[in-house]
């Protein structure tokens, strides 16, 4: 025929020129879907060419020789769109069968389907496509096939795919779905892309003989989506073992998260019986919210069911706006232990008492910064007093008294100097029960402005430019379930409906109106006036001309004013009849103002030793001196803010009543020519009290007494100047090395005082060695005497025959050494990783149980210790026999953590302590984890103390098979 002349003619003329063409790349050519694809001659390669892809072009439609016979249109072929196919030895075509054989590292694409193997042969009249490898000389099979349809890919030992269907069949194949492996004997794929495998095995392993599989006669996968099973057994190390269900169900998501159940682990409570622990469901709406519902439920003893525990928690986030956690749990249990654990106990829980129904709610939400947006933040952790020492496996959180919540909005008005914040705080006292709230907090702040540019004036270089006002307002609501005890100077003086203890009132819808009745309110406004920082020759103009040095201190004044609005007050009166003191709440507007105002200089000195040395270059002694006076007024004096009580015929019996020693009518101790304290005399009368109209209130009120105080304050620091190594350019020759970050001393001296003027002098010394040993050393110092009590009278240690400047009354030492290989530029450093790859949680940040976490395997080793000391001046020598001077050591302790690599694939961690005051350890806890390819087990143990017990894990590391895995525990929830 006409067509099949002109045909191979053009095959032999393509081929011959892909053979001429021996030093260009090698092409592959695209054939069209509807081409006339036939068979062309055997094609063979020069014995010069090593590598060599022959490309084949099909005969278009506009050289088609018209056939008489053929009067109807075309019919469209079984090849619906382009087919790419090259390789790299030879490809052969058998004409008469229109078979096409592809030899040496051949591919071929079509669509999404890529195909690549040993040989492949592709069977025009049956549209059949077949791939296999060939053995090499060693008979290793080399070249098996590797087929890929959209994001699936097959290993094989023989590929039979279908064009036309779209079907095929698939022998001892290997595909990854998800985080599993899919190994099966035969394996048959359908139009819509779904396997159904025979004599097949599930893994997580990667290797090619796993270490364990889930050994299925029969199985089905929906790539992308899942993976089904019929009955099943699990193989661990070759050997079948018992452990298995009728049918299978593995999620195979390819992106993020999928839904699926969650399998619980088992064990045995000492307390609570048999327990199924952290089972339930994980539903994935969408890839922005992932929530998990899981629960644990106990079998108790007898009759007495052990109780259950539910736990809600959903997980958000939106990129580039925010992401969050929140989190529900509620448990209920037996009141009393219900089974009796036997053995020998380390600590005594026979008696303990549960609280029957407890819950937690803990939730977490952070915004991404963005300009001219508002700002939600928050942050809560709150529930029952007793939720987390009887289920939290978290050893930080069982022996943390105090948890605090805060939700925040702010926000920045765009155009404006003014900002503004709305926020709702709450903290809790576990061990105590207190919770205090403050519902709600705003504040309103006005950026600083200068006077000259509210008053539209030209910048002059005037003094007055530099004034400038900044406003801050604050509005707060606090509630508190602790009512404070009800007395008056320390209970010495009578009350009416006094009590001597504190009440914690609990927090129920049936105690609201209690709660807000003891509410705090107030509103409080503050004005900083700014009035400049200037140089002293500025200010004194040319009279400091001699002292050059004085100009360079720099002279900051300011002055505060502020105001406080309450909406009740205190009033006091004394009742004759009862011999006591009445307090009664009055309703209504009420305005606090106070103000006060300071100067503050200061300035910078440096002193600078040259060496001139190979390393060393120079050393630099920094000294800042500042000098601040501070002033305010007596506020006492004004009845608004204090009531000058008249308790009439109330006789101090004991002589030990009024803060034991008699007062003027300012409230300030008398004191004699000596400067001791005058005892308040049997018999004496209590004439007058200075008592506050807002005593416990959200703001306060301003200081009774006036105050006309000078501070003083020297910071030292030492710098040294060494040549830089690592400087290869000459840009950077030096670098500074911190040889004392901080010496500081700081002082006081109080003008409106009678006596003890003199502040504390305090000392603080800061340093680091070696960029891992940091050093911090303070102390308190006064230089007066004390008496035989213990009290501070009016003489000066430098007063006395045996003089000093002053004594030492309290001190603290802190060290610390943290070291580990991650940072640094020698060749043994190791980055760190920011997160581990496999999360059994199955994405949870805050994890159940925080023992089935893996481990940085990465890190040799890493050390962190600091020991603490303090001191406080145990007083005046003993007098007599039946005194005990106390101990001036109040506090010795070492604490120790890191972990240390001791083979490629295990690692122990520890974390402990002593106490040296009282001679006891302190928090012990031994952890190791070791990697077994696919497998790991971990196991922590602490040997005593209130979380004393052992948890060993071996679990699957992959995510998808969480619930793999074997839990043996005795921890401190159920000694």
């Amino acid at each position: 025929m006409p067509s099949t002349i002109l045909l191979l003619l053009l095959w032999v003329g393509v081929a011959g020129h892909a053979i001429a063409q021996t030093n260009k790349r090698p092409q592959t050519t695209a054939v069209p879907a509807n081409a006339d694809v036939r068979p062309g001659p055997i094609i063979r390669p020069n014995a010069n060419d090593t590598a060599r892809v022959v490309t084949l072009q099909p005969v278009p439609d506009s050289v088609r020789v018209a056939d008489s016979l053929r009067v109807a249109a075309r019919p469209k072929g079984p090849i619906q769109t382009t087919v790419k196919y090259a390789a790299k030895d030879s490809i052969e075509f058998d004409i008469d069968a229109k078979i096409a054989k592809l030899y040496d590292k051949a591919t071929v694409d079509y669509g999404d389907m890529s195909l690549k193997a040993a040989i492949i042969t592709v069977d025009y009249n049956k549209n059949l496509m077949s791939a296999v490898g060939v053995p090499d000389s060693t008979g290793r099979t080399q070249g098996q096939p590797l087929f890929k349809q959209g994001a699936t890919t097959y290993q094989a030992g023989k590929i039979d795919y279908n064009f036309k269907t779209r079907k095929g069949k698939i022998g001892e194949v290997v595909t990854q779905q998800g985080e599993g492996f899919v190994h099966a004997e035969v394996v048959k794929k359908n139009d819509l892309d779904e396997i159904y495998g025979r004599n097949g095995r599930y893994t997580t392993c990667n290797l090619a003989d796993p270490h364990f599989y889930i050994n299925t006669a029969k199985m089905k996968v929906i790539p992308g989506q899942k993976v089904i099973t019929g009955p099943f057994n699990l193989v661990i190390g070759g050997i079948p073992t018992p452990l298995g269900l009728p049918f299978g169900y593995f999620p195979t998501p390819r992106k993020g998260r999928a839904s699926g159940l969650i399998i619980p682990t088992f064990g045995q409570s000492a307390d609570r019986g048999f327990f199924l622990r952290n089972g339930g469901y994980y539903w994935v709406p969408n890839q922005n919210i992932g929530v998990r519902f899981t629960g644990d439920v106990y079998s108790g003893n007898a009759e007495t069911f052990g109780g259950f525990r539910g736990q809600a928690e959903a997980q958000y986030t939106k990129r580039y706006a925010y992401s969050g956690l929140f989190s529900f749990s509620y448990d209920q249990r037996p009141a009393q232990r219900i089974l009796n654990p036997g053995g020998i106990q380390l600590e005594s829980t026979a008696g303990r008492v549960y609280t029957p129904r407890t819950f937690w709610l803990s939730w977490s939400h952070t915004p991404v910064a963005r300009p001219g947006g508002g700002r939600f933040s928050a942050s809560v952790q709150a529930g029952s007093n007793n939720y987390n020492r009887q289920n939290n496996f978290n050893a930080r959180n069982y022996l943390t008294p105090a948890f605090s919540s805060n939700i925040s909005y702010s926000k920045q008005l765009r155009y404006l100097p003014i900002n503004y914040s709305i926020q709702a705080s709450q903290s809790q006292n576990t061990t105590t029960g207190t919770m205090d709230f403050t519902l709600p907090d705003v504040t309103v702040g006005v950026a600083r402005q200068y006077l000259y540019s509210l008053f539209g004036l030209e910048p002059k270089g005037k003094i007055y430019e530099q004034f400038a006002v900044a406003y801050t307002l604050t509005a707060r609501n606090r509630i508190s379930n602790s009512i404070p005890s009800r007395v008056l100077e320390g209970g010495a003086i009578p009350l009416i409906g006094g009590t001597n203890t504190s009440q914690i009132l609990p927090v129920k819808l049936s105690n609201i109106n209690t709660l807000l009745r003891n509410a705090q309110t107030g509103i409080q406004h503050q004005f900083q006036i700014s009035l400049g920082s200037y140089t002293a020759d500025q200010v004194f103009g040319g009279l400091l001309d001699r002292v050059a040095f004085l100009k360079y201190l720099t002279v900051q004044p300011s002055i505060n004013y502020g105001e406080t609005w309450y909406f009740k007050r205190l009033d006091y009166s004394y009742v004759e009849e009862a011999r006591a003191v009445r307090i009664d709440t009055v309703t209504g507007f009420n305005r606090v103002y106070n103000y006060s105002g300071g100067v503050n200089m200061g300035t910078n000195l440096y002193g600078i030793y040259q060496i001139k040395g190979k390393k060393i270059e120079a050393i630099r002694h920094k000294i800042t001196p500042s000098l601040n006076y501070q002033y305010s007024p007596n506020f006492a004096a004004n009845d608004a803010y204090f009531t000058l009580l008249n308790t009439g015929t109330l006789v101090n019996s004991q002589g030990l009543l009024y803060n034991q020693f008699a007062r003027d009518d300012n409230g300030q101790p008398i004191r004699d020519r000596s400067g001791n304290l005058t005892p308040l005399t049997p018999g004496t009368l209590v004439n007058q009290l200075a008592l506050s109209r807002y005593n416990g209130f959200a703001y306060g009120v301003p200081s009774g007494s006036r105050t006309s105080a000078l501070t003083f304050s020297l910071q030292n620091s030492v710098e040294m100047k060494v040549r830089d190594n690592q400087d290869t350019t000459g840009t950077t020759p030096f670098k500074k090395v911190s040889l004392i970050d901080g010496f500081d001393f700081s002082t006081g001296y109080n003008f409106a005082v009678d006596s003890l003027n003199f502040a504390p002098i305090t000392a603080t010394f800061r340093t680091q060695v070696a960029r891992k040993l940091n050093i911090l050393i303070n102390g308190n110092f006064v230089v007066y005497q004390r008496d035989s009590t213990g009290t501070l009278i009016n003489r000066y240690l430098f007063d006395q025959p045996k003089r000093r400047l002053a004594r030492l009354t309290t001190a603290a030492v802190q060290l610390s050494y943290q070291f580990n290989p991650t940072s640094g530029n020698k060749k043994s450093t190791v980055p760190r990783a920011v997160a581990p790859t496999n999360d059994p949680m199955l994405g949870t940040p805050i994890p159940v149980n925080p023992y089935e976490d893996y481990m940085d395997f990465t890190l040799p080793w890493e050390l962190s210790t600091s020991f603490t000391a303090s001191y406080i001046d145990p007083g005046t020598r003993a007098t007599n026999l039946f005194y005990t001077r106390p101990a001036p050591l109040t506090a010795v302790a070492l604490s120790l953590s890191g972990s240390v690599k001791l083979t490629d694939n295990l690692r122990l961690g520890y974390s402990t302590g002593y106490d040296f005051k009282n001679n006891t350890v302190t928090f012990t806890s031994l952890d190791f984890s070791r990697d077994l390819h696919c497998w790991q087990i971990t196991g922590n143990w602490r040997p005593f103390g209130y979380t004393q017990g052992y948890y060993v894990t071996i679990a699957a590391k992959s995510a998808l098979l969480q619930s793999l895995k074997l839990n043996r525990n005795k921890t401190f929830l159920n000694n």
